[in-house]
């Protein structure tokens, strides 16, 4: 795969007796694993390889008002040394009133020699809530890892509610203030309410209330597998009905 896909799409709409669902592959193909009359549980299954030089994968999530949707990714991604080439990764979720996204992402590896953007951008309608988790792990074992840039861009009832733009690459991301020597990035985000504890869930991951409904748990790393802390956070504030 080596130029734009077409964008995989997985909208959900309550109904009765079981949720709508619309599915459209790209670089994934979506399979329902599960739901009820609110809502499904959708796999993500890579239909080639991932992520090469020129590859520009979108994935659009559509939620509807009452709905909710779990995301499962099959394996984690790596994006492979691209020589020269750039790639990009995008996930554009749209959620109505009362509406749930929960995705407890896999890691996403930046090998040597590669060079990716990813653009988050979530759209919040009155009470829909997010948890989804990003891992961001710089080089495959025994290296240094390529350049990779991260926006997260999250509204809520049409006003601002996070806007990160994270750059790793390799000339950036040992100054004062990034992540240093650390090679993991492991975070999770709560969208549209405050969790309600608000102490440092320990073990080196740090969190971070937003200005308005939300929170950010932190952890940096070399070892992906000291990263509980983290999967706490996941486990605390995912809400599937």
């Amino acid at each position: 795969m080596t130029e734009p896909s077409t964008p995989t799409t997985v909208a959900v709409e309550a109904a009765r007796g079981r949720a709508r669902c619309r599915l459209v592959p790209g670089a994934f193909g979506p399979r329902v694993q599960g739901g009820d009359a609110r809502g499904a549980r959708v796999a993500l299954v890579a239909t080639g390889a991932l992520l090469l030089g020129g590859d520009e994968v979108v994935l659009d999530l559509e939620v509807g008002a009452g709905a909710w949707l779990e995301v499962v990714e099959t394996a984690g991604t790596v994006a492979y040394d691209a020589a020269g080439r750039a790639s990009s990764w995008t996930v554009r979720a749209r959620l109505g009133a009362g509406a749930t996204l929960v995705w407890d992402g896999l890691p996403f590896v930046v090998a040597d020699g590669a060079e990716v953007t990813r653009r988050t951008e979530l759209v919040l309608d009155r009470d829909a809530r997010v948890v989804l988790r990003e891992t961001l792990v710089l080089g495959r074992s025994g290296e240094r890892g390529g350049a990779v840039r991260s926006r997260t861009v999250a509204t809520c009832e049409g006003r601002p509610l996070l806007v990160e733009d994270l750059d790793l690459s390799p000339q950036v991301r040992a100054l004062p203030g990034v992540v240093g020597s650390h090679r993991v990035v492991d975070s999770v985000l709560a969208l549209g309410w405050r969790p309600v504890s608000g102490a440092d869930p320990g073990d080196g991951a740090y969190r971070f209330d937003l200005d308005g409904p939300g929170a950010l748990v932190r952890w940096l790393g070399d070892d992906l597998h000291r990263s509980g802390a983290v999967d706490d956070s996941v486990a605390a504030w995912r809400h599937l009905p």
